[in-house]
């Protein structure tokens, strides 16, 4: 055999071995992965895992994506592609932790096929791209026993939820039944059915009436969501009863809500000293806006349960303090009842905050712990504090809602001190609550005269009628103290729930979760709705982290330059001043002097305002250059880190390589 055959098999022979080592790398190798992000993304949670555990059945994932039709698309479709396959890597550790009960399938829907025909008939979203080609992105979960379940659409904007959304479609195909949550409100928080004359006028003014708060439309992919009178007698038919700005209640609503907790039921309550969705009515006068309440409180409930909420007191804290531009033409200035909460500000005692990562409040409440007595089991009830400040929040008050009608961000925070103890905004509060109505409450109804046990005439006939009107007052009791133990989660604000702070819109126009807002509440509702699989998953990593470091440069920088800009602006503001007096008698005067000493002033401060606006534009430049720096030093850092490490390899094995060989060498000689 000669040397070009024998190198020829060779060659052959190294191609199968190579072959044969990758393909049994890769069966080997699927079984072995490992999940080097930050927050461990790509790890299924222990809620997930135990989901998965209790499956009985088998189930078909089927993902939705149209991979040929996104390559023809423009940029910002393929943008899909990376969290496609984000989706798609999660999707395959569902299917390695089921133990065979998962099967994933992955379709790309052509035009006019099958698959196409079947992402229709499940639901799923679908966006135009030509006038043949339709752009899909969702999944289908079928059961054994013909339950199907959908995600319509997937956005990047929620994919730190992604987890939870899939684990909970998973967990509601194979739950038999929902919980019932009952929503009582004085805001229009279901939606409204507006008719008649408002209906007309809206039409008029181009206006849609009410939808239902995007919070709630979330709420109802998993639990029978069904909304609470406020005029009710009594709660019934509800497992989780959610209470959104309780404002100016009757006795019998609250009555009814204090039953409703002490016979076991479990109730999130949101009350808001200063509520910005409260929205006076569209045809209300300046000074009916102005005098108009906008606050709520429970604290007729609260306090039997230990906590209370002052009227006109909000919780402040600098370091939280949200940077806004309130007006046009003006700098950003941090807004002290805006707060932007992080992770110390969360609970890591409860599951409902334990993994979320930033939740943002709009002027929240004081909640604080009142001097209640000890229930007669001789244990006091459980206070987790959810939501606080830092050690240097405080509280600070109003005189009266007008103040914030008008938001002036520097006249608020001169009503600011830096305290020494965190403010809470969030309780849990659980023991056996007593209750704040323990004698019962009077309800009085008109009636017939002799109808009613107990009576109380009103006065004489109305023209010539025989008969009195006469009330009837019925005395209604009912449990002065919880028999098993209770359980309620008080929010002081309203807005971090609605459709200003907690979504926005988004790509294909889509209303999207923002921050943790929504996650805050919707664990608070499975922790009490006893779901505690799902608590854990929601939000357990973040892929839009805030750039703490740079937020704090730049706080530091415009502190540092607030005064300098302020004296710049004070001294242009002085000349223009100067120079509109001066324009003002030069069209008044006589024309000599105007030519005479009025120009010559007039270019002088021309030229001072000239030179201000220079040294405004340097003091600018060097607060943006602190920024820039550090921009520069990370890039500098990314670009150099790489060569660097290749650069000390190469040193080590050098040097190890020169030690290697005068070992060899000195043993070669001694031998």
């Amino acid at each position: 055999m000669n040397r070009t055959l024998r190198a020829f098999i060779a060659v052959v022979l190294v191609g199968i071995i190579t072959f044969s080592a990758i393909s049994i790398c890769q069966s080997i190798g699927r079984s072995i992965r490992l999940d080097i992000t930050d927050q461990k993304l790509y790890t299924l949670s222990d809620g997930t895992k135990a989901i998965l555990a209790g499956i009985n059945q088998p189930l078909k994932l089927k993902l939705y994506y149209t991979r040929t039709a996104v390559r023809k698309a423009a940029d910002p479709m393929r943008y899909y592609n990376n969290y496609y396959h984000f989706v798609k890597a999660l999707l395959e550790e569902y299917v390695q932790a089921s133990d065979g009960m998962i099967k994933l399938e992955l379709i790309d829907p052509l035009p006019f096929s099958d698959e196409e025909v079947d992402a229709l008939r499940y639901g799923l979203k679908r966006f135009p791209i030509t006038r043949e080609e339709n752009f899909f992105f969702g999944l289908v979960v079928q059961t054994g026993y013909g339950v199907v379940k959908t995600i319509p659409f997937f956005t990047p904007n929620r994919d730190t939820f992604v987890e939870y959304d899939i684990s909970a479609l998973i967990d509601s195909a194979i739950s038999r039944g929902k919980k019932r949550l009952g929503v009582l409100s004085s805001l229009p928080v279901m939606g409204e059915d507006v008719s008649g004359f408002m209906a007309q006028m809206m039409r008029m003014q181009g206006q849609q009436p009410p939808e239902a708060w995007q919070i709630v439309k979330q709420l109802e992919e998993k639990y029978t969501v069904s909304e609470v009178e406020k005029e009710t007698d009594e709660i019934t038919d509800v497992d989780i009863l959610l209470v959104i700005h309780p404002k100016e209640l009757p006795e019998k609503t609250l009555f009814a809500i204090d039953q409703f907790v002490l016979k076991g039921g479990r109730a999130i309550i949101c009350v808001d000293p200063y509520c910005f969705e409260d929205k006076p009515e569209p045809f209300a006068n300046q000074a009916e806006r102005f005098a108009r309440s906008r606050g709520s409180d429970l604290n007729v409930l609260m306090r039997s349960w230990g906590v209370e909420m002052p009227e006109n007191t909000f919780a402040g804290d600098r370091e939280m303090a949200v940077w806004a531009q309130v007006r046009e033409n003006a700098r950003p200035s941090p807004i002290i009842g805006y707060l932007n909460l992080t992770d110390e500000a969360f609970s890591s005692e409860n599951v409902i905050t334990a993994n979320l990562n930033q939740v943002r409040l709009l002027f929240p409440g004081v909640l604080r712990k009142t001097a209640r007595p000890e229930r007669s089991g001789g244990e006091p009830n459980h206070f987790v504090p959810l939501l606080k400040t830092t050690d240097r929040g405080n509280s600070w008050s109003i005189e009266g809602a007008y103040e914030l009608a008008s938001l002036d961000p520097e006249r608020l925070m001169e009503k600011f001190v830096d305290g020494s103890e965190p403010v809470v905004m969030g309780y849990l509060v659980t023991g056996r609550f007593k209750s704040a109505f323990p004698d019962g409450i009077e309800i009085k109804q008109d009636s017939e005269e002799g109808e009613a046990d107990t009576e109380e005439k009103e006065g004489s006939t109305e023209g010539g009628d025989a008969g009195e009107k006469v009330t009837k007052v019925t005395k209604v009791t009912g449990l002065a103290e919880a028999e098993d133990d209770c359980a309620v989660v008080i929010f002081s604000d309203v807005d971090f729930i609605s459709d200003l702070i907690a979504y926005q819109r988004a790509f294909l126009g889509m209303q999207v979760a923002v921050d943790n807002n929504s996650d805050l509440l919707l664990n608070a509702v499975d922790e009490l709705g006893g779901s505690s699989e799902l608590i854990g998953i929601r939000s357990r990593g973040n892929f839009q982290r805030p750039f703490e470091v740079v937020e704090r440069i730049r706080a530091e920088a415009e502190k540092e330059t607030a005064d300098a800009e302020a004296g710049i602006n004070a001294e242009i503001a002085g000349f223009q001043e100067e120079l509109q007096k001066i324009a003002s008698v030069g069209e008044s005067g006589d024309e000599k002097l105007v030519e005479a000493s009025i120009l010559e002033k007039k270019k002088d401060l021309e030229l001072k305002i000239r030179q201000a606006q220079r040294r405004l534009r340097q003091v600018q430049m060097k607060r943006r250059e602190r920024i820039d720096a550090l921009g520069n030093t990370l890039r500098n850092i990314n670009m150099l880190l790489a060569p660097s490490v290749i650069l000390v390899i190469a040193v080590i094995m050098h040097v190890r390589r020169r030690v290697m060989h005068r070992h060899y060498v000195s043993h070669a000689s001694d031998a």
